[in-house]
């Protein structure tokens, strides 16, 4: 659909929005109604917002490796001294929470995988009582998030095995960021800029989970995700750009992807992986095996 953002930019021009672009779009493509496009992404919020209630409650990892922390972070949410903008660290509960349901084989909305799920669905959880966003207007978040989200994949890879963490908690903060700018009555233009500097702030950020499984680091790194879609997002509507232009960018992100050793990609064999304690988890587990 699309491979560049210059090229979503301008034929968004000839729509209501890029939301409304995407599901004209998506219908044609696979001939089917736009009203089903439509209940196919309110599927993914609905579970979205599942998983971040069931996360939030508190869960434990198949592994018992992960767990907890969303609920820690909720409670020290409470408390009213965080140093961190309340809704940022809403963002990150979020985040970490989609993240530990995921951990526990639960059900979650990959955005766009599986392990960078968190960071979408944290930062829309986060907004939408505060922008007073209406039903369709959360609907159309997504649809925006996955228009970027598309360009990236077009142009260069969301697969922590072909282009490390960068190319998934990454490529979910750009896309979370584009949405923001959108959401808070950006422009396309200025959502491309916002998905440049996130990408621009985790290049050759490396895919290195502690025994192989999508926990460590995996699980912090998406609240990272999400707190980099916020800054991001306020930079790009400040009017500040990125000295290269967005695709250019993600190009870039392709080639550092593809020089990335293998052992910075998915392979357990290199960064946190490769500590004492790391190395250590990964015995544990193989016994149990």
């Amino acid at each position: 659909m699309f491979d560049s953002i210059e090229r979503l930019t301008a034929e968004s021009r000839g729509y209501p929005s890029i939301a409304a672009m995407v599901v004209a779009k998506e219908a044609a493509e696979r001939e089917i109604s736009e009203k089903q496009v439509w209940q196919i992404m309110e599927r993914n919020l609905a579970v979205m917002e599942q998983s971040i209630e069931e996360g939030i409650a508190g869960v434990t990892s198949v592994t018992g490796l992960t767990g907890g922390d969303a609920k820690r972070l909720d409670e020290y949410l409470n408390t009213n001294e965080s140093l961190t903008d309340s809704m940022i660290l809403k963002a990150v509960r979020n985040a970490i929470a989609t993240n530990e349901v995921n951990a526990k084989m639960g059900l979650i909305c990959a955005t766009p995988t599986a392990g960078s799920a968190g960071v979408l669905a944290g930062v829309l959880m986060a907004i939408r009582g505060p922008l007073k966003m209406s039903h369709k207007a959360q609907v159309d978040f997504l649809f925006t998030a996955g228009a970027f989200g598309l360009v990236i994949a077009n142009r260069s890879s969301i697969s922590g095995a072909e282009g490390g963490c960068q190319a998934e908690v990454g490529s979910a903060s750009a896309m979370a960021a584009a949405a923001l700018v959108i959401a808070k009555g950006g422009t396309p233009e200025a959502a491309g800029q916002a998905v440049a500097i996130t990408l621009a702030n985790v290049m050759g950020l490396i895919c290195d989970p502690v025994g192989g499984l999508v926990e460590i680091p995996c699980i912090k790194r998406n609240a990272m995700g999400a707190s980099q879609a916020f800054i991001s997002a306020d930079m790009a509507l400040a009017g500040i750009k990125s000295v290269i232009p967005p695709d250019e960018v993600i190009t870039a992100m392709k080639h550092v992807g593809q020089q990335m050793p293998s052992i910075f990609r998915e392979t357990a064999e290199g960064g946190l992986a490769t500590t004492p304690t790391g190395k250590r988890i990964a015995k544990e587990l193989a016994k149990r095996a």
